[in-house]
């Protein structure tokens, strides 16, 4: 093992190369079937769980007790990522995120051959629910872990691309969700869909499973993790560390990232909502618009992450928040022209600005802490931007759109939502010069 750390210290470009090719594609093969896993459970809440999960409810009802059941998950992610995040620090990113992919996909998998209400009632919505805190507490645990795994990896003045190779696991992640659920639609009638066809995507899962535990299985544990256990420089107990001394980190990074969650779940969830009950279109074109949305954000999130490293985060950052709130009217003012180009005008402006905030804030909250707690203050941070901005929209963008039937007031929460991450992000410093290597916090 020395001998490789010295070799490895003394030709630093080809081993290094090589090495960060492996890391980037491990990090984001996990982080892909994590999302993958996540969203198909959204796009189903969209579409199939209000009517086989919560059938006595009216379609509205049903849908917002669904997107609760979705939303349920962001609580159990701050617990995982307290959970993972301890253990990340004190024994390895690399085990915890064999651990949180496994776990999230046993969960998957079961949610694929739950039986509906029809067949057991309430026990069935209590077992979705069931399943849906797993995943969320896995979730908890694998984002951090993949963010560590290529950033600490990465040098210095490329942690802004690497950790934007991580964030790619959303729109990938998505768009495979959205793949399956729309080769379903297109081939399967509608009550097929609703008696068997919804499962296939939980069950397909597995697949991606395995080949994401096999890649992750060939990595190996990040230099800066192992300097800091060598050194005998660790905590005892991370979490209560970044309590005491790294709250305003935590908490100001998690608020900063919020409208991230606002404006990509708008996208994903409501938009398909809205698209589909109240425009009217049919869910085979709504599905086809987010995966063309998702597309486009894989182009834009290394493009960001590569000005981050040149700029710096916030600059990029600053940017992204900016047009999510300048793009919020526009983006429904083309939706409710009904024409389907404008429609996919109206999605590609907001996933551009989503990317430009996405991108870079990964790489952004990992450099706020030093390496005893990164694990832990970019985790619970990161997973509190998710109970704020992603678990809440759903249900908050359905029940203005029932009060009001417009789109306009889910434009004015969008605004909202992204100068509160604004005035967050203003009171953090830049942190791209940052030396990862500092065992102590790295954030004042």
């Amino acid at each position: 093992m020395t001998s490789s750390v010295n070799f490895d210290a003394e030709l630093p470009d080809k081993p290094v190369a090589v090495n960060m090719r492996k890391v980037a594609v491990a990090s984001v093969i996990g982080t892909t079937v994590e999302w993958y896993d996540l969203f198909i459970f959204a796009t189903a809440s969209a579409l199939v769980f209000n009517k086989i999960f919560f059938p006595s409810f009216d379609a509205l009802i049903g849908t917002l007790l669904a997107f609760g059941t979705f939303a349920s998950a962001y609580g159990a992610r701050i617990f995982g990522a307290a959970l993972f995040g301890h253990f990340g620090d004190k024994l390895g990113r690399k085990s915890m995120l064999l651990i949180s992919l496994l776990t999230m996909g046993v969960s998957t998998f079961a949610i694929g051959l739950l039986p509906d209400y029809a067949s057991i009632g309430i026990w069935a919505p209590v077992l979705l629910l069931t399943l849906r805190l797993i995943q969320g507490l896995a979730l908890g645990g694998e984002w951090g872990g993949a963010v560590l795994m290529a950033v600490e990896h990465a040098p210095k003045n490329k942690r802004g691309l690497y950790g934007s190779w991580v964030q790619l696991g959303v729109p990938v992640g998505t768009l495979l969700a959205n793949l399956a659920f729309l080769a379903i639609a297109a081939f399967l009638p509608p009550e097929d869909l609703l008696n068997w066809g919804w499962r296939v995507p939980f069950l397909a899962s597995a697949l991606l499973i395995a080949i994401g535990l096999y890649i992750r299985l060939n990595i190996h544990e990040t230099p800066v993790f192992k300097q800091t256990k060598a050194s005998e420089a660790q905590i005892k107990v991370p979490l209560f560390e970044i309590a005491r001394h790294h709250w305003k980190q935590v908490l100001l990074g998690g608020i900063a990232t919020m409208s991230t969650g606002s404006s990509f779940n708008i996208i994903v969830a409501f938009g398909l909502t809205y698209g589909t009950q109240t425009l009217g279109f049919s869910r085979s074109i709504m599905l086809s618009v987010v995966l063309a949305s998702c597309a486009l954000c894989i182009v834009l999130l290394p493009a960001f992450g590569v000005l981050s490293d040149r700029f710096g985060r916030k600059p990029v950052i600053i940017g992204g928040i900016i047009a999510e709130a300048l793009v919020a009217f526009p983006m429904f003012w083309l939706m409710d022209t009904k024409e389907l180009p404008l429609v996919f005008l109206g999605y590609a402006l907001l996933m551009t600005a989503f990317a430009a905030n996405y991108g870079p804030i990964a790489t952004f909250l990992a450099e706020l802490f030093g390496t005893r707690v990164r694990y832990s203050g970019l985790s619970v941070s990161y997973m509190l931007s998710g109970l704020l901005g992603s678990a809440t929209t759903p249900i908050v963008t359905t029940a203005l759109l029932s009060w009001t039937g417009k789109g306009s007031s889910v434009a004015w929460y969008m605004i909202g939502s992204a100068l509160i991450s604004l005035v967050a992000l203003l009171m953090l410093t830049e942190t791209f010069k940052r030396d990862l290597k500092n065992i102590a916090s790295n954030a004042k």
